[in-house]
């Protein structure tokens, strides 16, 4: 059994997953069996794409797929917990380089042009059991914990934000975190819909989320003053990253 390292970067420094540890072969391998299980559970489905379909596509043999994931459930499950682990990663260190992420608005500006960019995460997040199949049931099982700690960071987010009047505080912060989600989401929601009013482009969609969250849920504080609390905000989603990590063991090899 291959040993585990928590991270794998970019030429530029940025995160993209946390593979098993080997040569440089291994860790190629392991990600185009990734990418191969990503590109095929979007377009196909869980139900109709097979171990030897993502092999095929990957460019190995079915046995070196096995290698690294013992079945084709653990496969997909860790090309969920990928996205997972990259969008977390990437928040963070947004919100250290570019404050206003941490802020409601930025950071919803940030998950839809994520989630554009990530089909996986995207379908993940809508739920979308057209493509998951019964996978929406076991990564229910396997994200349950990490939803969990997920909406205990996201409170822990907001009380930051209302604490340092970044935020109003005029309603219920659980109630501020729910009207918060219902516009963001709602946006992935409304595309396809053919609707005459829909914004020229991603890039204007994106544009508008930040400006209605802004315009909504905006306190009395400078969004200047994001600066002062980005840090603490960022430090917020690094157990995320690690909660992925140690559910990433289990399943690979």
């Amino acid at each position: 059994m291959t040993e585990f390292v928590d991270l794998v970067t970019t030429a530029g420094g940025g995160v993209t997953a946390a593979v098993p540890a080997g040569d440089g072969a291994d860790l190629a391998r392991m990600e185009r069996v990734l990418d191969a299980a990503a590109e095929l559970l979007v377009r196909q489905g869980y139900r109709r794409v097979t171990v030897e379909d993502v092999a095929r596509r990957a460019g190995v043999g079915k046995g070196t797929v096995y290698l690294h994931v013992r079945s084709k459930d653990a496969l997909f499950l860790t090309v969920l917990l990928r996205s997972q682990r990259r969008l977390f990663a990437e928040l963070a260190d947004r919100m250290l380089a570019e404050p206003v992420v941490a802020l409601p608005w930025g950071m919803s500006r940030v998950l839809y042009e994520r989630l554009r960019a990530d089909e996986v995460a995207r379908v993940l997040y809508l739920g979308d059991t057209e493509v998951l199949g019964r996978l929406a049931h076991e990564a229910a099982g396997t994200l349950g914990e990490l939803g969990r700690r997920r909406d205990a960071v996201v409170r822990e987010h907001f009380r930051l934000l209302r604490a340092a009047r970044l935020v109003d505080d005029d309603i219920a912060a659980d109630e501020q975190i729910h009207a918060w989600g219902a516009v963001t989401w709602g946006y992935f929601l409304a595309e396809g819909t053919g609707s005459a009013f829909a914004p020229a482009g991603p890039a204007r969609t994106a544009a508008l989320i930040e400006h209605g969250l802004a315009r909504q849920l905006a306190g009395p504080a400078p969004a200047s003053r994001a600066a002062d609390v980005a840090g603490e905000v960022a430090a917020l989603y690094r157990p995320l990253v690690a909660h992925i990590d140690d559910e990433w063991r289990r399943r690979v090899r």
